[in-house]
């Protein structure tokens, strides 16, 4: 046994179903996605063409597709940011409570077990402008809801449903750091008089400022990759464009357009624009991180 473990050969037998799964699922389909992006091929397969930067220089010549990379960048800072704040205000929440806490986080981490487009139904069913109980309510303060035509009220519809999803996760690690911060510093603050508001701003969210970035680069990646489901479940990337993101794009382009070079070169396009924001992440908000 202990022969066994010595062996230069035993992780890499361990990390090898992992690896397997990573490479199969993640590494050959960017890998055939970068080589698709440089060919003109039809719809079947059958046949393709090389036609070297052709597909990158069309896409980026549509100013289509600087809206939805605007879209995107709006939808994205407003799901990153709304989910992580209203996690954190729960969790500081939950934090505090004593009796039936147990029930209190367990029903917030809940919603992260329910797939995207699930997720999606449940938000288009609470905001559908005819069934929906939120479109009753705010007609009553003098709000028409209808995000079939109003493609402002269908991102805010996107976003929220999108939050809501994401919210889950961030609670569970911003729990998990809350717990981490030892009470004696909060006691202390608090003997030299400093009330709840300082005590949060000068000790506890610093000390959280480690788990806060590390779900900043998560959250940007969840509403760049991660929220098809609920954007086709709730309004398909409409009204006229409205709510349709760059991972939204690659799908109509690729798999309805069946533009199969184009969606390719987008596809790696838009991993290059979220490679280039996780270094950005790195490079500038990491420096304000206090471990």
């Amino acid at each position: 046994m202990a022969h066994f473990n010595r062996h230069p050969i035993t992780p890499w037998l361990l990390m090898a179903p992992q690896l397997i799964i990573v490479g199969v699922f993640f590494f050959w389909p960017a890998f055939q996605a970068v080589e698709q992006a440089f060919y003109i091929e039809d719809a079947f397969g059958l046949s393709r063409e090389f036609t070297g930067f052709t597909n990158f220089i069309n896409v980026l010549s549509e100013p289509e597709y600087f809206e939805t990379l605007w879209t995107t960048m709006v939808f994205s800072f407003s799901v990153a940011v709304g989910a992580m704040a209203l996690a954190l205000g729960l969790a500081v929440l939950a934090d505090r409570v004593i009796r039936g806490a147990n029930i209190y986080k367990t029903f917030l981490i809940w919603p992260y077990a329910v797939a995207p487009a699930v997720a999606g139904v449940l938000w288009l069913f609470l905001f559908d402008p005819t069934l929906g109980i939120l479109p009753e309510l705010l007609s009553a303060i003098g709000v028409n809801w209808n995000h079939n035509l109003n493609g402002n009220q269908a991102l805010l519809l996107v976003v929220l449903a999108s939050i809501w999803k994401q919210m889950s996760y961030n609670f569970v690690f911003f729990l998990a750091g809350l717990q981490a911060i030892p009470k004696s510093l909060l006691e202390a603050a608090a003997m030299d008089r400093a009330g709840p508001w300082r005590r949060f701003w000068t000790i506890t969210f610093p000390l959280l400022s480690p788990t806060s970035f590390f779900l900043l680069v998560m959250n940007v990646v969840y509403a760049f990759f991660e929220t098809f489901g609920t954007i086709d479940a709730t309004t398909s990337g409409g009204p006229g464009g409205s709510t349709r993101t760059l991972v939204y794009k690659v799908y109509e382009d690729g798999f309805v357009g069946q533009d199969l070079g184009s969606s390719a070169a987008q596809s790696v396009l838009l991993m290059v624009i979220v490679g280039v924001l996780t270094l950005i992440q790195f490079k500038y908000v990491e420096k304000k991180v206090q471990y």
